[in-house]
């Protein structure tokens, strides 16, 4: 535990920036807080909570590294390096924003904090599986949370129209808040819904980042997680609540030579050996992240018997 003896003595001899970013990263290792809400070290762990308090962009000058702090900036900062490292909360729930394919989104414990590996496909204009990314597509979102992904997909396919669904009403509040921020309220649709019960299809696309989170995980997850909706990590015994209920109903709801890309993270294994038959396609990604794959709706049709 971070002690306000130890708060006190930074407060009372670091004087710069550098000092006090140097200081937290010394810190924030000591006390071992857990990485993966948007950074992968404590470097720039502490850097996001200097910047947040100083209202610079990641890009700034580094020549502020040799600035002096005023008081009231070294409160700031010291008090959220406290949060972090005491209560363990992720650094995007103490600044309020996530970044995701480069885009900013209003983040706070109603919903997960964006991190998935399908922003490099959004990136890609979903390449090769789409082959005109200037047409009308319609794609859903489905489990949208902060609407990172809905968001992000209107961004890269400038022509398309986006639902966005969640059964949490208080997720799809703050994805509300960011269509507005990204002033996408005639592209990008939030709909309050339980999984495909509201879906408004056919869709050239359903994406989705469910929940996915066996329970022996869950039992086992760092404490930073335990602030984010269990609503949106945990789903059931094996992890494939969810899943299962996606894979029999998407066909359904996709065009005719629709897809689906669905996220399943580490439960992976548990999918290939629940359907050992199903010819899963799985996403490879150069910035790292595993557990996506992409089934055409011809596939799910064929192999629906097995999902029911």
């Amino acid at each position: 535990m971070l002690t306000q003896e130890s708060i006190t003595e930074a407060f009372e001899h670091l004087v710069s920036i550098g000092d006090f970013l140097r200081w937290g990263q010394s810190k924030l290792q000591e006390h071992q807080v857990f990485l993966g809400h948007g950074t992968d070290n404590a470097h720039d762990e502490a850097l996001a909570l200097m910047l947040h308090v100083l209202h610079l962009p990641w890009n700034a000058d580094a020549a502020i590294l040799q600035a002096r702090l005023l008081p009231s900036e070294k409160q700031q900062f010291l008090s959220l390096l406290e949060k972090r490292i005491n209560a363990r909360i992720p650094a995007p729930y103490l600044t309020g924003v996530a970044w995701f394919c480069g885009l900013p989104f209003d983040v706070d414990n109603r919903v997960l904090i964006p991190r998935s590996p399908l922003g490099e496909l959004i990136e890609a204009q979903f390449a090769p599986w789409i082959d005109a990314p200037d047409d009308n597509l319609r794609v859903l979102d489905l489990c949208t949370g902060s609407g990172c992904i809905a968001i992000a997909t209107a961004y890269a396919l400038p022509n398309a129209l986006v639902d966005a669904i969640d059964i949490s009403a208080e997720a799809l509040a703050v994805c509300e808040v960011n269509v507005v921020k990204h002033g996408l309220e005639e592209r990008v649709f939030p709909l309050l819904g339980d999984g495909l019960s509201v879906a408004q299809g056919p869709y050239d696309v359903i994406v989705s980042n469910p929940p996915y989170v066996d329970a022996e995980e869950m039992a086992s997850l760092p404490d930073e997680y335990r602030h984010e909706p269990e609503l949106a990590l945990a789903s059931g015994e094996d992890g494939l609540d969810f899943t299962r209920t996606l894979l029999a109903q998407a066909a359904e709801h996709l065009s005719e030579d629709g897809i689906l890309i669905a996220e399943v993270g580490y439960s992976w294994p548990a999918v290939v050996a629940q359907w050992p038959e199903v010819p899963f396609l799985w996403l490879e990604f150069e910035r790292g992240g595993e557990g996506a794959f992409m089934l055409s709706r011809q596939q799910l049709l064929e192999y629906r018997h097995l999902f029911i």
